[in-house]
This record gives structure tokens, C-alpha cells and sequence, in this order.
């Protein structure tokens, strides 16, 4: 969502480096092209003149002006007022003394509130806590059946005394016939007496604001006392999502913002507009359609990702949270070891494909911004082609891919549904990428090179003029003067003797492997 406002915010600061004194002209022309970017991405006009302001303020003050690296500088008080407009600080749910914490959504229709919900008692289990779903959305057809097969999935319970409009008539426990106000009291007694500590409450919306909307909104709001209510924004809808935060504080009033719909392609206005105008900070991002594409929102990660910095610190947690502990150190000494099977590899490409597609992943490292290009082109369906491949060979050719042969090879591309090319460039590259790693780890990927060798040497027969015969290869050729050359092949197959070197090889002086001659 913030890929034009991140190109447009990087280009105007990129100009800044390399100069080593600001003008007053240059701070003014870098401000001005943040003005212009903040505009384009739909930002609320008050909010960007008071941002444009602040940095004004301090880009022309002592602070830059003494700075060993002006530029710099600028790019660090641009980061720390976005991040104070995205809120400061994460803002953490505030759980009651006396359970069940009561947490109402509140939001127009079509903002993704009974998704929301889902997905809020997923990561409210996962978090420890039992929490129990409410739908007091009567109003929509089909509402609470969504509501019950989102909890399904989510493996969350769900509280639907009242099947709702759709179906109408009276409902369970003695709900009145189309009262959320009834549903959401019961919900809460629920809670109570099966101890559940967390209560989440999906609420009605409407199209557009009414008082019809907001009359019912408060009284659940009355009816309940929530200690967190929470704003469900659509991040796609612009500079009406602060109108409408502004009509749900009047009305209703909220404690905390959840931006839905992160994924799509609008510019992202909102996100930047309505905690600046509302004063109440976003404490939840949604950028997906599945219950897992949720999180906590961190201003300053964002702020990070939007000025093409990366967010490491989210990937390191997604890879906390996906990543088996044991099965990565014992990955880690196969590696050091240079003893990585494909069995392995398997392992750790599933282990990636569990924290999400691999563009995303890719997103969050710092310059990502700079290969917008070939993210677009990854394709994930490349790795179940990858999976496919390894899964049609044998136990033993995954430990040791070097004796699957031509026919072999063949049979295996027809069991995934590849071509042979496609499985030879997996072999080649896996030997590669071991060879690679065993490199970086501190040791040659030969097998052995370093180990010394029989230097003794037989002597030939008489009468034939052959010379002393070099060392057989046991596990690998002593190590050269200076080191191997570089892209040298695997020599842990070549048979003894060093009459006739493989194509490639010509070049090298057969002698540096040949034993000195005798003394006489």
C-alpha cells in the first residue's frame, strides 16, 4: 500500500546525500517534495502542513547545522516525526483486573470487522488467553454464520444466541428478535460463567453514517462497558476514513484504530491521517484475507518500512514464531560442516513457505525498495516445483544426490511434473550452494582438502621411465601453495593419477600435485 509514498519520500531525501553543508534551498526543495508525496498518497491537508512544519523547523536549526553528516541528519528527524505521526510507541490491548476484558469493534459495513474479529481471537489465543466471540451483527444477512465458521477456522468459540436478521424470530436464552444490545449482555454473562477472559464483540455497521448507527453502537458500548473499543478503518478509502473516525469519536468514542486491507493498492492516506486527527493510536494492522495476516502495529517499524529502511525486527519474529529451534542449529552444523543434504533443504524451504510468500519476506529487508522489480517476479509456486522434485527421489538420492543418474532423473521429472532441466538445475545448484556455504563457514567444500597427505611415494619398475606415482585421492588432493584457484570443481571423484586433467584444468601446473623426486 505505501509503495508510491515510499518511492516518492526515498527519491526526495536521496538527493540530500552526498553534500556535505544544507542550504536553506535544499531543505525547502526536499520538503517540498514531501509535501507533494504526502498529498499524492491522499494525506489529510492539515496534517501535512504540520508535519512539514516540525521538520522545517528542526532541519533548519542547530541540529542539522552542527551534524558531521547533515544530510543524515534530516533523514533521521523525517523518520522520527513519521513515526510520530503513526503514534509514537506501540500501543499495547489494556487487559482488565477483574477478567473478561471487553473489546467492541465498531466500524462501517465492509471495513472487514467480522474477519477482524477472527482473526483478534486467533492472536488473542496465541497469546494465552481464552477468548470468547460475540455476533451482535443482526443486521447483515448471513453475518453470524461468517462470524461462526470465521471462529471455526480460527478455533476460537463463538456466542450466537440469535441466527439474525436474515432468518429472523426468537432466539436462544431468551434474546429478543434483532437486539444486539441483549446479545452483547448475554455475551459478556457467557464469559463470566464458563471463564472466558477476553470477550470480543462484532458490532453492526452501515453503509454511511447515520444516528441509527451510532445509537445502537453506544448502547452496546453502555451496555457492556468495554475497556478497549476499537475503530475498524478500511485503509483503501482515503480521506473519508477520517471523516468517519471523526463522526465515531463524536458518536461512540474509541480507545484504539485497526487499519484493514493493507494489501491493496491505494496510497495509504489514511493510516497517516486518522491517528493525527483523532488522537487515538492504531494498535492493529490487517494487510490480508487470511486469519494469520494480523499483527500488533509498530509506528516505528512502519516508518521504517516507508522511508525503504526494512522492518528486520518482523521478520526476526516471524521467524521466532515459524522456525523449530533444534532443527535449526542442527541445519546450522550441517552447514558449518558442509554436510547439508536436500532432505535438509526440504526442511527449510517448508520452515520459509510457513512465514509467508516469499515477496513479503524479501519486503522487509532494508533496500528491498531498490528491487520493487524482481520481488514482483517472484513466484511461489516455484518452490512447490522445488518440493515436488525432492519428494519423487529416494531416501539415499536425497543424501546423496550424485548417484541419481540419466534414467533416474528422467523418472523423477515425470513424477512432479518438471522437465529434466528443471531437475538437473536443482542438483547443480544444491551442490553449489553447499559448496558456498562450506566456504563461508571457514572451510573448503572439497572434502578434506586440508588433510595431509602420504608423501611416500613407490618407485617405478625398471626399464618402464616411469616417474614416482602422485597420492591416490582419499577424500580429497593436498592442499596447493597459496590456496586453490578460484571456481576450481569438486575433485572428490577424478581418479588417481594426474596424467590426463578433466576439460577446464589445462591451465594448471600438474607439478604442484606431484611429489618431489627422491635424493640419491
Amino acid at each position: 500500500m505505501f509503495d508510491s509514498l515510499s518511492d516518492r519520500l526515498t527519491g526526495a531525501l536521496k538527493d540530500l546525500r552526498g553534500k556535505g553543508r544544507l542550504s536553506d534551498a535544499d531543505i525547502d526543495r526536499t520538503c517540498r517534495e514531501i509535501r507533494l508525496a504526502l498529498l499524492e498518497a491522499d494525506v489529510s491537508l492539515p496534517v501535512v502542513r504540520a508535519f512539514i512544519a516540525r521538520i522545517k523547523e528542526r532541519a533548519k536549526g542547530a541540529e542539522v547545522s552542527a551534524a558531521l553528516n547533515p544530510a543524515q541528519t534530516v533523514v533521521k528527524i523525517v523518520n522520527e516525526e513519521l513515526i510520530g505521526i503513526l503514534g509514537g510507541e506501540t500501543r499495547r490491548v489494556r487487559f482488565a483486573k477483574n477478567p473478561p476484558t471487553v473489546i467492541m469493534l465498531a466500524g462501517l459495513q465492509g471495513a472487514g470487522k467480522t474477519t477482524l474479529a477472527g482473526k483478534l481471537g486467533k492472536w488473542l489465543k496465541q497469546q494465552g488467553h481464552t477468548p470468547l466471540l460475540v455476533a451482535c451483527d443482526l443486521q447483515r444477512p448471513g453475518a453470524v454464520s461468517q462470524l461462526q465458521i470465521v471462529g471455526e477456522r480460527a478455533g476460537v468459540q463463538v456466542f450466537a444466541p440469535h441466527p439474525g436478521t436474515s432468518v429472523g424470530g426468537e432466539g436462544t436464552l431468551g434474546v429478543t428478535s434483532g437486539d444486539p444490545v441483549s446479545v452483547a449482555r448475554a455475551g459478556v454473562e457467557e464469559a463470566k460463567n464458563k471463564h472466558y477472559d477476553v470477550v470480543v464483540i462484532d458490532t453492526a455497521g452501515r453503509l454511511g453514517i447515520d444516528a441509527e448507527l451510532m445509537k445502537q453502537a453506544s448502547d452496546i458500548r453502555d451496555a457492556t462497558a468495554p475497556d478497549e473499543v476499537l475503530f475498524v478503518v478500511d485503509a483503501m478509502i482515503g480521506q473519508d476514513a477520517v471523516t468517519t473516525a471523526e463522526a465515531f469519536a463524536d458518536g461512540v468514542g474509541f480507545t484504539g484504530v485497526v487499519l484493514t486491507k493493507l494489501d491493496g493498492d491505494a496510497r495509504g492516506g489514511a493510516a497517516l491521517s486518522v491517528r493525527e486527527v483523532t488522537g487515538q493510536p492504531i494498535m492493529f494492522a490487517s494487510s490480508g484475507e487470511k486469519l494469520e495476516d494480523f499483527d500488533v502495529f509498530h509506528p516505528d517499524r512502519m516508518a521504517s518500512r516507508i522511508l525503504g529502511m526494512g522492518d528486520v525486527l518482523s521478520l526476526i519474529e516471524q521467524a521466532e514464531q515459524h522456525w523449530d529451534a533444534q532443527q535449526a542449529e542442527a541445519a546450522a552444523a550441517k552447514i558449518t560442516q558442509g554436510d547439508l543434504t536436500l532432505e535438509d533443504f526440504l526442511d527449510q524451504m517448508l520452515m520459509i513457505r510457513k512465514m509467508g510468500p516469499i515477496g513479503n519476506i524479501l519486503g522487509m529487508l532494508p533496500g528491498a525498495g531498490q528491487m520493487k522489480d524482481v520481488l514482483s517476479q517472484v513466484d511461489d509456486k516455484q518452490l512447490d516445483r522445488v518440493q515436488a522434485i525432492i519428494r519423487g527421489m529416494t531416501p539415499a538420492e536425497r543424501e546423496n544426490p550424485k548417484i541419481i543418474n540419466a534414467s533416474r532423473r528422467l523418472r523423477i521429472a515425470n513424477g512432479s511434473g518438471v522437465t529434466v532441466s528443471e531437475v538437473n538445475q536443482l542438483v547443480d545448484r544444491f551442490f553449489e550452494a553447499r559448496k558456498m556455504m562450506a566456504q563461508m563457514s571457514g572451510r573448503m567444500g572439497m572434502g578434506g582438502m586440508n588433510r595431509k597427505s602420504n608423501r611416500k611415494g613407490k618407485k617405478g619398475k625398471k626399464g618402464k621411465g616411469r616417474g614416482p606415482t602422485p597420492p591416490k585421492v582419499r577424500g580429497g588432493f593436498p592442499a596447493m601453495p597459496g590456496g586453490m584457484p578460484a571456481g576450481f570443481p569438486d575433485l572428490s571423484d577424478m581418479p588417481a593419477g594426474l596424467d590426463q586433467l578433466p576439460p577446464g584444468l589445462e591451465g594448471i601446473d600438474v607439478s604442484q600435485f606431484q611429489q618431489p623426486k627422491k635424493k640419491k
